[in-house]
C-alpha cells in the first residue's frame, strides 16, 4: 500500500499550504482518505500522479508548432516543402523552443480547407501549443492574416514569423491565382452543364 502522508506531510511534499489543500479537497481536486478518527491522510502515489499531471499541462502548454506550407505537389517534389520547414526547425532550436508538433501542408493560400491547415486550428482552440511558427504570413493564409492572428491570440497563442520581409513568391502566388481561377471556372462550367442535361431532359 501507498505511503500515507498527514496534511501537514501533503502541503510539504507539495510545496502548497495546508489551507490550500483544504481548498482543494472541498473543490474535489484532491481528495484525502479519512481514518476512523477523522483525520486527513494522502496516498503518496496519489500525489506523485497529481504532480505529474500539473507537470504534463505546463509542458504542454509550453510546446510550439512549426507550420509550412507550398501551393503544389511539384514544389514539394522540389523539396521547397522540406527545406522552409528545416528552417523552421533550426530556428526554434536556436531560440530553445520546444518543438511539439511539425506541420507540413500542400494547397492553397486561398483555401481554408487545407488538412495541415485545420490540425493547425484545432491544436490551437486545443490549447496543446503557445506558438505558431512560420515564415512569412502568407504560408499561414493569402488573405484574413489578422483575423486568424486575433483568433489566435485569443487563446493565448502566439504567430512568430521569421522573415519579416518577404522573398520572390512570385511562383507560388501565380500557382494559387490559378488553382481559384480553375476551382471558379470548374464551379461555372459544371452549373451550365447541369442547366443543359436539365434542359435536354424537358425536349
Amino acid at each position: 500500500m501507498s505511503k500515507l502522508l498527514t496534511i501537514k506531510q501533503a502541503a510539504e511534499y507539495l510545496n502548497v499550504s495546508t489551507d490550500t489543500l483544504r481548498k482543494w479537497n472541498r473543490s474535489n481536486k484532491l481528495i484525502p482518505l479519512k481514518t476512523t478518527g477523522g483525520h486527513r491522510r494522502y496516498q503518496q502515489e496519489q500525489l506523485d500522479e497529481y504532480i505529474g499531471i500539473t507537470k504534463n499541462i505546463v509542458e504542454t502548454s509550453d510546446l510550439v508548432v512549426t507550420y509550412s506550407r507550398v501551393s503544389s505537389c511539384e514544389q514539394k517534389q522540389k523539396g521547397d516543402l522540406d527545406r522552409q520547414s528545416q528552417r523552421l526547425s533550426e530556428y526554434c532550436a536556436k531560440k530553445k523552443f520546444n518543438v511539439g508538433y511539425i506541420i507540413k501542408d500542400v494547397g492553397s493560400g486561398l483555401s481554408d480547407t487545407r488538412n495541415g491547415f485545420i490540425k493547425l486550428i484545432n491544436l490551437v482552440i486545443d490549447k496543446k501549443v503557445s506558438k505558431v511558427i512560420i515564415e512569412h504570413k502568407d504560408r499561414l493564409t493569402r488573405f484574413q492574416y489578422n483575423f486568424i492572428e486575433k483568433m489566435f491570440k485569443s487563446y493565448n497563442v502566439e504567430i512568430i514569423r521569421i522573415e519579416k520581409d518577404n522573398v520572390d513568391e512570385q511562383e507560388d502566388l501565380v500557382t494559387d491565382i490559378i488553382s481559384l481561377m480553375a476551382s471558379f471556372s470548374g464551379k461555372v462550367y459544371g452549373k451550365r452543364s447541369a442547366e443543359r442535361r436539365k434542359k435536354e431532359k424537358r425536349s
